[in-house]
């Protein structure tokens, strides 16, 4: 490993894996049963606090179901499995994730888990990370592979003291077009606003390849490219919490961050998909630094509300409660 890797690894300003793994199997070690016995009490809570009418709109965007919403009950029968029986998914966070809320629910409850980036609709009420835009009540989201994608970060350098360019460093693929678009537009110093690398080797173009940023690195930038991936763009999170802008084009899926609630050139700047209008846009706002620090506010402000993790755990409780009493037609 070299020098660079090395500081990378040290630097990289991402969640600590090992301390995840360490509370996640920790927490598998005790009874389920001692969890549920606390679900009821947890619950009533909500009926206390002065922002349940938050916890209850956030609690129907996630888990858009409904008496009303067709199950097909020979397919559930195929397919849903009871919580006791769920396996280790083959990234295992999706299952740490998503039995960190279900442990407290009766094992003999049935559900459908779909582990993984999902892009499409599934046929049956299924619990994801991500969904595509759009009423699509079988996609229900709970907070999962949070460990990767769940990070903000404390920016001490303000805006205006940062470079007036846009950086992007991420992984390409067959899978990600976007991304390959962007990179033939601006890859090797095409333009004096847009630092562009990917950070694997990408056959048709070994020369776009450099190495990895970390965190920190990135936040010396006055704009963040935040391109879609094979969902979500995981850096939307951290960039929106920091002194710097994120940019992309219009986005087409969403997670427990409610991307689809975000609103273009007030929380990120939007461009369009081609990218052919990005050095406009960002000249623009180097010309209008209120404009940019309004932005950066808009996004400070949004991101705020996931800070309460006992809220959050309350709203994923709820979550899977409406979803067990819709497809079991019973609740334990």
């Amino acid at each position: 490993m070299n020098a660079r890797k090395i500081y990378y690894t040290l630097n990289s300003g991402k969640n600590s894996k090992l301390k995840y793994y360490v509370q996640c199997y920790l927490r598998e070690m005790m009874p389920r049963l001692l969890w549920q016995g606390q679900l009821s009490q947890l619950l009533e809570q909500v009926s206390q606090r002065p922002d349940k009418d938050y916890i209850l709109q956030r609690t129907d965007y996630y888990n858009r179901l409904t008496p009303e919403t067709a199950i097909d009950p020979t397919l559930w029968a195929e397919q849903a499995i009871t919580l006791k029986e769920q396996p280790m998914t083959g990234q295992s966070v999706y299952y740490h994730d998503s039995m960190e809320i279900a442990r407290y629910f009766h094992g003999d409850l049935t559900w459908v888990l779909l582990p993984g980036d999902t892009k499409h609709v599934p046929a049956l009420p299924s619990i994801t990370k991500s969904r595509p835009l759009g009423n699509y009540p079988t996609a229900v989201l709970l907070n999962m592979d949070k460990v990767r994608h769940f990070l903000f970060v404390e920016d001490k350098k303000p805006w205006l003291d940062k470079k007036n360019i846009a950086i992007f460093r991420g992984d390409l693929g067959q899978w990600k077009e976007n991304r390959n678009i962007f990179m033939r537009r601006f890859a090797n110093g095409q333009s004096p606003l847009v630092n562009a690398a990917s950070t694997n080797r990408w056959e048709e173009h070994p020369e776009w390849q450099k190495e990895k940023l970390t965190i920190g690195e990135h936040l010396n930038y006055k704009f963040i490219m935040s391109l879609e991936g094979n969902d979500v763009a995981s850096n939307l999170k951290w960039i929106m919490s920091s002194n710097s802008i994120a940019v992309t084009p219009r986005l087409t899926c969403e997670t427990w961050f409610m991307e689809g609630t975000l609103i273009p050139n007030y929380h990120y700047i939007e461009v369009k998909d081609d990218f052919s209008d990005l050095e406009e846009r960002l000249t623009y706002y180097i010309d209008h630094p209120e404009e940019a620090e309004t932005i950066i506010q808009h996004a400070h402000e949004y991101v705020a509300q996931f800070f309460d993790q006992k809220r959050e755990k309350l709203i994923s409780l709820l979550v899977l409660k409406k979803y067990f009493e819709i497809t079991n037609n019973r609740y334990k």
